[in-house]
């Protein structure tokens, strides 16, 4: 009896006859539900009978229980015209008595009931009353609350009928369950008849009283279909960026944020790059139209900034060019704010930001106009390129990637500069993920004030996510699949 739950061994055992479920409740001491359940258990073991019996009960509402008290219109109307022993009336004669005695009826629909229930006839112009007698659907609203539907007589169901039409009844439907043993399940009952009741959890109670003493335990069978169950959990993309800040905390790194809004001055022109680039063109860039703001430090280090491309890129350098504003384009921006701040001092510094970037991208199933990047920073007179390679094969390696290469790269802000590459097995190939380099002195030296190496690298966290949950479309990260983020592993 091992394929049985306690709750079908139980239900077989009190089962007699056909029987209720609210009946079986009662002695079985379960749920109504959780004998619903079992009951279809044990019907698809074929081993109970199943039956419905569906009764339908009419029911007054509101307006039917006003009128139970006060009767219909057409007899509250009847009423007063008996009572003021009136046999014969024209319409405009009806409406003055409707309003002087105050009756809060509908003039015209309540002639209609009345002659539709044949209490008057019109003979020129003038209404005639006829007949005083209740009709049947006045006796049914007195005799029909909670009445069953299959109870009432032909005669009755017509002047249900007319009270439905009326909307002054409602109809409410029952359903109530049966069920009786089929030979089967006879049987089966006739073998268990016996048996001990299996306990199925051990509980502190039971541990107390040593009532589990002899007792015997249910056996787990764990080929049985369980329902999932699909607790709350972080987004994936969120999992992944905790874990980074992770990374980096546990590598001695301070996080830091900045503003999304970021003046090209700062994006840009402290980084080195030229402004004639074609990554500051308006379709790879978002300016910001018509918004005028002032742009923190500008006035201490634009003349050391305007040098450095002057001397270095040989060209005039435009103060206006440098003031408009834009939806940052990297998280460098954060890197350059920081540098500002330190002093020798302050020396070594490493601080990583995690944030939203924005690109005039076209859409498609690896690019998007807005994205989460990661980038670090190490300010230090005592580090070079071999520590900037080692840190990055420590910040992969605790990513999950062992397979790690570097290959030569160009950045306008970094000399040297590379582009770490990670292997996946599962595609067999090498990926790029990210940039990295040493920041030339043309931008250390006019935001420090004096030479310094400064080992940077960036990625986009979209990448990495779409690798270590094997999508195929970056898009899929933002959109509200609930069946996807229910089963997506967590990262």
């Amino acid at each position: 009896m091992d394929n049985f739950h306690p709750n079908e061994l139980k239900i077989l055992k009190i089962l007699e006859g056909r029987q209720n479920i609210k009946k079986i409740s009662e002695r079985a001491n379960l749920s109504t539900d959780a004998v619903a359940r079992t009951i279809d258990w044990l019907k698809t073991k074929n081993l109970v009978n199943v039956s419905e019996k569906i009764q339908k009960f009419v029911f007054l509402n509101d307006e039917g229980k006003e009128y139970l008290s006060r009767g219909l219109p057409e007899r509250q109307l009847l009423n007063l015209i008996k009572a003021k022993n009136i046999s014969e009336i024209t319409i405009d004669d009806l409406i003055k008595i409707i309003d002087e005695n105050n009756l809060k009826v509908n003039v015209h629909l309540t002639i209609g009931w009345l002659r539709r229930k044949k209490h008057i006839v019109f003979k020129d112009r003038v209404i005639v009353f006829s007949d005083f007698a209740v009709r049947d659907d006045e006796i049914l609203l007195k005799n029909t609350d909670k009445r069953d539907l299959n109870t009432l007589s032909d005669a009755e169901k017509k002047s249900y009928e007319i009270l439905n039409s009326r909307k002054i009844i409602n109809l409410k439907e029952t359903r109530e369950i049966f069920a009786s043993l089929t030979d089967e399940g006879i049987k089966i009952k006739e073998n268990i008849a016996g048996l001990k009741e299996q306990i199925s959890q051990l509980t502190p109670e039971m541990l107390t009283k040593k009532s589990w003493k002899g007792a015997e335990f249910r056996k787990y069978d764990v080929s049985v279909f369980v329902e999932p169950q699909y607790l709350a959990k972080f987004h994936p993309l969120t999992n992944l960026i905790n874990d980074i800040r992770e990374i980096f905390v546990g590598m001695g790194f301070k996080e830091m944020r900045g503003n999304l809004i970021e003046p090209t001055f700062w994006d840009f022109d402290a980084l080195f790059q030229p402004q004639d680039h074609p990554a500051r063109d308006m379709q790879d860039t978002f300016y910001l139209k018509n918004f005028v703001h002032e742009v923190d430090g500008f006035e201490k280090f634009k003349n050391p900034i305007r040098d450095a491309h002057e001397k270095g890129w040989k060209y005039q350098w435009n103060e206006e060019e440098a003031k408009k504003f834009i939806l940052r384009t990297h998280t460098t921006a954060v890197s350059a704010h920081f540098i500002t701040t330190l002093k020798k001092h302050d020396l070594p510094a490493k601080i990583f930001t995690i944030g939203k970037v924005f690109r005039n991208e076209t859409i498609d199933f690896k690019h998007l106009p807005e994205f989460y990047q990661v980038e670090g920073i190490v300010v230090s007179e005592d580090v070079n390129f071999r520590n900037l390679l080692g840190i990055l094969k420590n910040f992969y390696n605790s990513l999950g990637f062992e397979k790690i290469r570097f290959r030569p790269g160009y950045f306008p802000y970094t000399e040297m500069s590379i582009e770490p590459e990670i292997y996946l097995e599962s595609k067999e190939q090498w990926i790029e993920l990210g940039g990295a380099g040493i920041f030339r002195q043309e931008v250390v030296k006019p935001l420090l004030g004096f030479e310094c190496p400064v080992l940077a690298w960036g990625l986009g966290l979209d990448r990495i996510a779409a690798l270590r949950l094997n999508l195929s479309d970056i898009r899929d990260l933002y959109i509200s699949d609930i069946d996807w983020l229910r089963k997506v592993k967590v990262i």
